[in-house]
């Protein structure tokens, strides 16, 4: 593999299903060309940044380094092709992303976090019964992960149980877009089809949480104001969007990646089980090896240097969050997977001004169900050949078929 073959596996969605290849090729480019041009057929130029510090420095400067008009890579859109109708925190840079962040930051803090946590541990217990009432057997991404962290968030949001199969079907489609099996169909016409059917649900959402405001945070949203004005539909819906769908796939990914993990590691999935306090430290490691936000970009106001490239006012880059967490120069063994690793600073829930809103939350989830799972789990073994998702931005396992005991 050379240089701009390695480069090449940001824009491919297969590679990363195939996470041997991907992260064969940056390991490649962080040794070779940690900062490489990626000209791609259907894409726009940018720059690939694979080094946990090149990340980091550049989250940490957004007047160098804003999110508009590129926060994440996709294929190059068509001529005359409209406007997404949904405005999220993603795609918003200062003086407007402080502002919206704080209409719901209060609702994530540990403190309020922690009033959920008798709820979460609730939940978790019913799916581990769930895989109990399974009878040894069961795909884990579609029978557990993926339903559990659902429930918690979209309770949260105060949405009705009835219309959670819809909101999931809806987030596979807008995050498998281009997987054959989970996706509406390819390229951007397929992608805008998910979001106004989001748009059309949340609208008919904010004018419920108008009429009628409840305690949930949907009302919160719906009734917020921005210098005084009503907040925007589009940006309304944006934030629904973002909670609703990044909310729960990205903690169910990591869920399903780390049992996968402890499946494929033995002596880490005994050294767990023996020794629970290190469940906190397996959640950090899980969200490391997982990585479920594959990328984000970020586009120059100015010209910068990264490492020895000079980067033009105007070009973008692309963060790769998972290249940055396989680092070995910031992670010992970094090809290792260790349930006690420590430190852990691993980027998996960003880093600077856009850093993750619902950390406190994915970690409370994550650590609930495994601490509920570990104790009852006697063996477990795969049942076939696992399978990730085709994507470009969020993704993991779609299919983890195991067998199981379990007390």
């Amino acid at each position: 593999m050379n240089i701009d073959d390695a480069a090449r596996v940001f824009t491919d969605p297969k590679a990363y299903a195939d996470e041997k290849r991907f992260h064969a090729a940056c390991a490649l480019l962080r040794r070779m060309s940690p900062v490489t041009r990626v000209d791609a057929a259907g894409f726009d130029p940018f720059w690939a940044v694979t080094k946990h510090a090149d990340v980091m420095e550049i989250a940490r400067q957004p007047d160098r380094w804003i999110n508009g008009p590129r926060p994440a890579l996709g294929p190059k859109p068509p001529e005359g092709a409209g406007e997404m109708p949904v405005r999220a925190l993603v795609q918003m840079d200062p003086p407007d992303h402080p502002v919206y962040r704080r209409i719901s930051s209060d609702w994530f803090k540990p403190k309020s976090i922690g009033r959920l946590e008798p709820r979460v541990a609730e939940l978790a217990t019913r799916y581990v019964d769930r895989m109990a009432e399974l009878g040894g057997g069961c795909d884990f991404v579609t029978d557990v992960a993926v339903h559990y962290p659902l429930y918690v968030i979209l309770s949260l949001l105060g949405l009705p149980e009835e219309d959670f199969p819809r909101l999931l079907k809806l987030t596979q489609e807008l995050f498998g877009t281009v997987d054959p099996e989970l996706g509406r169909g390819a390229g951007s016409d397929a992608m805008l089809a998910t979001l106004m059917d989001f748009f059309e649900y949340f609208q008919r959402l904010i004018d419920s949480r108008r009429a009628q405001p409840s305690d949930d945070l949907a009302s919160v949203i719906a009734n917020a104001e921005i210098d005084g004005q009503p907040i925007g539909v589009l940006e309304a819906v944006g934030y629904y969007v973002l909670i609703a769908t990044a909310g729960h796939d990205t903690t169910s990914s990591a869920i399903a990646g780390g049992l996968h993990a402890l499946i494929e590691h033995p002596g880490q999935f005994r050294r767990l089980r023996t020794d629970p306090s290190l469940v906190p430290s397996a959640v950090e490691e899980m969200i490391r090896w997982v990585s479920p936000v594959k990328q984000f970009m970020r586009t120059a106001t100015r010209d910068c240097i990264v490492r020895d490239v000079t980067v033009r006012a105007g070009e973008s880059v692309l963060l790769s969050y998972p290249s940055a967490n396989r680092d070995d120069e910031v992670f010992e063994d970094a090809d290792v997977f260790d349930v006690g690793r420590n430190p852990n600073d691993h980027l998996g829930f960003g880093f600077g001004a856009h850093f993750c809103l619902g950390t406190h939350l994915a970690r409370m989830e994550a650590r609930a169900l495994y601490r509920e799972l570990l104790p009852r789990l006697q063996w477990v073994e795969l049942a076939g050949p696992p399978a990730y998702m085709e994507t470009l931005f969020v993704g993991g396992p779609k299919h983890l078929p195991i067998r199981y005991e379990l007390k």
